[in-house]
């Protein structure tokens, strides 16, 4: 079906940072498969584990034990601080099962109707209910009737929040994006979430965090909830978590991990054996090279050099991220870049029209990030018009 949009290349393989053509042409991935290749392409260590599960068992059921799913899950929580987690197959999976949680829990409270604050400029998924729940009016148009139950804010905005929880009794619970990602790499105030936990606490809803693309160490913590020092009810994973393999993750904490019982919610592939070796891999070799530590290193080093050399030109409105989540936005629709750098051998992103999203695999060296650095630079210097500025 024509779903996608798809740019005139085809890779053919890849390693590390690095991506080749059917003909030999070679790319640096500067979207790490939007997200998802924390670990760069074809990592030896995520190759032998799913060689290896691959040849002894890929698929049982979740009838019965799966070790690796034991494993992984032991794992998450630990690096977490959370108590449970349900294993599936995607974020918007992963998303589905919080807004599960959420409603259960409402109905626990005698709520008949249970109503979920999201905010405006999100992405959650493309089921019915996480599309729904996405800020996005471009993605709900032609899929209406659209699901009930949610209420919507603006990001950032807490007062919002608070009079909301006012004047509406049946809100029991907040799903936001720790920083909105398709929505244009939007970094909240720094006690955002601080102030979005308290006012969970004080009206006993749930705080539930769309971590699929802030996850596994993007943001310079192994989730972007630690920078804040607080813990979620709910916390969604996906992408980066299998390094390519379909994996996702809802984790609970406290009263949010006793709402599903035996039979409330499901899945046929949701952690299996496979999936889980290529999460297993992912944080081993993320915990031996603190790719937490990385990150963050060369996401500072990576927007100190882009604000360096972007931050008087007169067409770039804003440089922001955190860690390896940059976000560059420019004053004009911007689209065409995209095309642009692909011709020059580096892949990009071009999101909420204007912005420039970069969201590299963790293993980017300095030599590497420069190059990330100058292409945009000249990219964006060429597309205005001006002259190339050097770093």
């Amino acid at each position: 079906m024509t779903t996608y949009n798809r740019l005139p290349v085809t890779f053919e393989h890849g390693e590390g940072v690095w991506l080749w053509d059917e003909k030999g042409n070679k790319y640096l991935d500067a979207l790490g498969g939007i997200a998802v290749c924390g670990l760069g392409h074809a990592h030896p260590a995520v190759t032998s584990a799913v060689c290896e599960q691959a040849g002894k068992l890929v698929h049982t059921s979740n009838l019965y034990g799966i070790k690796n799913q034991e494993l992984l899950g032991n794992e998450l929580t630990a690096l977490s601080g959370m108590d449970k987690v349900f294993f599936c197959n995607s974020g918007a999976e992963a998303n589905e099962a919080a807004i599960k949680i959420a409603r259960k829990f409402g109905h626990s409270k005698g709520i008949n109707e249970p109503v979920i604050i999201v905010t405006k400029g999100s992405f959650h998924g493309r089921t019915l209910a996480t599309l729904t729940a996405t800020g996005n009016r471009k993605v709900h148009a032609g899929f209406e009737p659209l699901v009930q139950g949610f209420v919507r804010v603006d990001f950032n905005d807490v007062t919002a929040v608070k009079n909301i929880a006012k004047n509406k009794s049946s809100v029991v619970a907040i799903l936001v994006e720790p920083i909105q990602g398709e929505g244009g790499i939007n970094i909240p105030d720094e006690n955002y979430l601080n102030q979005l936990r308290d006012i969970c606490d004080q009206n006993n809803w749930l705080l539930m965090l769309d971590e699929i693309q802030t996850g596994i160490c993007r943001t310079g913590q192994w989730f972007a909830f630690q920078h804040n020092k607080i813990t979620p009810d709910v916390m969604t994973l996906a992408k980066a978590l299998g390094n390519g393999v379909p994996i996702g993750a809802c984790l609970a904490s406290g009263k949010a991990a006793e709402v599903f019982q035996a039979g409330n919610h499901g899945t046929t592939f949701g952690g299996n054996p496979l999936a889980c070796s290529a999460g297993l891999a992912v944080i081993e070799t993320a915990k031996k090279n603190k790719l937490d530590k990385q990150a963050q290193e060369m996401g500072t080093y990576m927007l100190d050099a882009f604000k360096k050399a972007l931050s008087s030109h007169p067409q770039v409105t804003d440089i922001r991220g955190k860690g390896l989540m940059i976000g560059i936005e420019l004053s004009f629709p911007c689209t065409e870049l995209v095309k642009s750098a692909l011709d020059k051998g580096l892949l990009i992103n071009v999101t909420a029209e204007k912005v420039i999203r970069l969201l590299p695999p963790l293993i980017l060296n300095k030599q590497e990030a420069d190059t990330i650095v100058n292409g945009v630079v000249e990219l964006v210097n060429e597309f205005s018009g001006q002259s190339a500025v050097g770093l």
